[in-house]
Order: C-alpha cells, then sequence, then structure tokens
C-alpha cells in the first residue's frame, strides 16, 4: 500500500446542478468555453455528476454531494472556485470574478465540514470582491501541498495582493507566471493547464509566456521529485491538464479526469502516471462545455475527519 499523500485527498466535495448552462458572464474570459446548444441541457448536466459522484465513490473516494436549485447559478457546479481545505483544519473562502458565481458561496458545505471533520478556522477573502480583487481558489492556484508552492496563472481571476495574502496565511510560496495561447489569450485558470500529484505533474508549460520562467516552473516540480509530463496545446484543448489525484480504496491513488482527456494522452504519459496513480476518466461532455472539466468539479476535502 502507498504512504498516504497531503497531494491526494480521499474525500472531494461536488455540486449536481439543476440549472446548468454555459455562463455567459465567463465567456470573455474563458477560451474553453463553447456557446451553449440546445445539447447543453441541465439533465444532461445533472446525470453526469450523479454518475461521476458514483464511480469516484465506487472506487473508494468519500463523495459530498449537494445540490444546487439556484438558477442564477450556472457554474455552480465547479466548488473548487469559491473554497479550499487544508491540513491542519483550515478552510479558505474566496472572492469570485463573475458576480454570478458569487452566490455559489454555501454555508451549508461549509457547516457540513465543520460537522464531519475537524476544522480549525474559516478564512473569508471574498471581501476582496469590493477591491476588484479575485482569487479563484484552487482554480486559481494548483496547490503542491508538499511542497508548499502555489503556482498560478496571471490573470484576472488571480489578483497578486490576493495571492500574496493566501500564500502568507498559510504558507505557501507564489509561483506566478505569465501565460499566452496561441491567439495570445492569458489562461483563465492555472488549473486547466497544470496537475500536481504526488509522484507526477501534468502540464501545458508552453502556455508560460517567459521561456526562463517557463524553465523555473519545470525545474521546481522536477525538485520536488515529480515527474513532469508535457502536454501540447491538443491535450490542453482536451481538458488533460485539469485532472485531480485522489485517494480511494485501499490509499491506492487514482487520477480523476475526463474520458476526453484521458484519451487525448499518449501510452507513455499513461505508463508514467500509472507508475503511482490509476487513471479514472469520468464522462462529463455536458459539463466540459462550460469551459472547466473534472478536476473543476471536485472540491478536495484535506481535513481530518472527526
Amino acid at each position: 500500500m502507498p504512504p498516504p499523500s497531503l497531494q491526494a485527498p480521499a474525500a472531494v466535495a461536488m455540486v449536481r446542478p439543476h440549472h446548468f448552462h454555459p455562463n455567459p458572464e465567463t465567456a470573455a474570459d474563458n477560451a474553453f468555453q463553447r456557446p451553449a446548444t440546445a445539447a447543453s441541457g441541465a439533465a444532461q448536466a445533472h446525470a453526469e455528476v450523479t454518475e461521476a459522484a458514483a464511480r469516484l465513490e465506487a472506487a473508494g473516494v468519500r463523495v459530498h454531494l449537494f445540490d444546487s436549485h439556484d438558477p442564477a447559478t450556472p457554474d455552480a457546479v465547479f466548488p473548487n472556485n469559491w473554497f479550499s481545505t487544508h491540513a491542519g483544519g483550515h478552510v479558505a473562502l474566496y472572492p469570485m470574478y463573475a458576480a454570478n458565481r458569487r452566490r455559489e458561496r454555501r454555508g451549508d458545505i461549509i457547516e457540513l465540514l465543520k460537522a464531519q471533520y475537524r476544522v480549525q478556522d474559516v478564512i473569508d477573502y471574498s471581501g476582496l470582491e469590493h477591491d476588484g480583487m479575485f482569487l479563484e481558489g484552487t482554480g486559481a492556484m494548483v496547490l503542491d501541498h508538499i511542497g508548499r508552492i502555489a503556482y498560478t496563472a496571471q490573470s484576472n481571476r488571480a489578483d497578486p495582493v490576493a495571492l500574496e495574502r493566501f500564500c502568507t496565511h498559510f504558507n505557501f510560496e507564489p509561483m506566478a507566471f505569465a501565460t499566452a495561447d496561441a491567439q495570445g489569450r492569458p489562461c483563465y485558470h492555472t488549473n486547466v493547464m497544470l496537475c500536481v500529484g504526488t509522484d507526477f505533474a501534468l502540464g501545458g508549460f508552453h502556455l508560460i509566456a517567459d521561456p526562463q520562467r517557463r524553465e523555473a516552473v519545470r525545474a521546481r516540480l522536477r525538485e520536488s521529485g515529480r515527474e513532469v509530463i508535457e502536454l501540447d496545446a491538443r491535450q490542453i484543448g482536451e481538458f488533460a491538464g485539469n485532472a485531480l489525484e485522489l485517494t480511494g480504496h485501499g490509499g491506492q491513488r487514482l487520477l480523476a479526469l475526463s474520458e476526453r482527456a484521458a484519451a487525448s494522452l499518449t501510452a507513455a504519459q499513461k505508463a508514467v502516471i500509472e507508475r503511482s496513480a490509476t487513471l479514472l476518466p469520468l464522462r462529463v461532455p455536458t459539463i466540459e462545455l462550460a469551459g472547466g472539466s473534472v478536476r473543476c468539479m471536485l472540491a478536495g476535502i484535506h481535513l481530518a475527519a472527526r
């Protein structure tokens, strides 16, 4: 049995949407988002979350599944943007860029965490919204919980002052970088281009604009003992970077990602991952129309159970 990993939580929170559709308030800066079509139905999204939660539970991951009935929160399926949890009993609440996403923050989810896990404090950064400063949780930051590094693609969803505050409070080192895709657009969230597991990291490093900074990020990941897996532009577009390592039955590490993302990986890339984690592809094509994939759907719980 592998040793427990700080990086791979054994529990997650998920939100099943009842009014899902790609969010018009986020379309301007999310290059992964697709216009709503007749096929992008709320019923399909609801079913995809139900099935994904069941598959995760069958693999041994504890899933806390909540329902969102608020029609004004089309992105409620992506809870990792508004809260994160941390070993030692800490929870953070985040300031959200899109006004309608601010309604996703829910007291009942935090109360469940307090009831079932050891929560020492809840640090609320959401007031920074009034100052026009945003930091969209583990979408904006990809956290190395072992090495205490917050990898962050600079964007209007990752304010440098908010990032500095989080890192000072939670004892992470900020590692920020500018990104640009083939059209020159910055990556809206770091977690669509980078996944940090226990023994490997998947990254679209070509998106980091400055070559020296690109190499510095790769070097930090290698220094932490991880094997670096390079993802090309096509794989990033298939959400191969939007994955999360979890812990399942018997301490087995799993890499949760979408079927589309898994299908885009080469045999060699899968072989590197499978040395330490089992691939767990989940079918979420409707949800991916909103510009996020499996990683965005999972709020990892890094807290000790009561």
